[in-house]
C-alpha cells in the first residue's frame, strides 16, 4: 500500500492550491482518508477527512470554508483544495488512510490519536503573506 501526496508549493495569501493524495494496492471502494499538517515548531493537525462508505466529510474550525476534500474512486485519489490560503496555512501537509469502512466520526478519533494503516510521506506548503 503507497500514498502519494503531491501538489504542495509557494503561494501568495488568498491564493489557492490543490493537493493529491494518490493511493495504490488496495482497492479504493472501502477507507477514509485524512489530510493533517504540521507547521514548524507546532503540533500535528487533522485538517479534514472523507469516508468512502458515505461520503462524508469532516473539516477542522481553522479551515472550514475555505478547504474542501473529494475523492475521484476512478483515480484512486483525494484532493484537497485549498482557497483563501493564509500565512498560518504554511505546513507541510499529509494523507493517511484506514482501510475498510470507517465513518467520518471514527477517522476524526482515529486522527486525534494520530493511529492510522498508512501514511504518505507529506508534500510542503508555504503561503507568504
Amino acid at each position: 500500500v503507497q500514498l502519494q501526496a503531491s501538489g504542495g508549493g509557494l503561494v501568495q495569501a488568498g491564493g489557492s492550491l490543490r493537493l493529491s493524495c494518490g493511493a495504490s494496492g488496495f482497492s479504493f471502494d472501502h477507507y477514509a482518508i485524512g489530510w493533517f499538517r504540521q507547521a514548524p515548531g507546532k503540533e500535528r493537525e487533522g485538517v479534514s477527512c472523507i469516508s468512502s462508505s458515505d461520503g462524508s466529510t469532516y473539516y477542522a474550525d481553522s479551515v472550514k470554508g475555505r478547504f474542501t476534500i473529494s475523492s475521484d474512486n476512478a483515480k484512486n485519489t483525494v484532493y484537497l483544495q485549498m482557497n483563501s490560503l493564509k500565512p498560518e496555512d504554511t505546513a507541510v501537509y499529509y494523507c493517511a488512510a484506514v482501510l475498510g469502512d470507517t465513518t467520518v466520526q471514527a477517522m476524526r478519533v482515529m486522527m486525534a490519536s494520530g493511529i492510522l494503516d498508512y501514511w504518505g510521506q507529506g508534500t510542503l506548503v508555504t503561503v507568504s503573506s
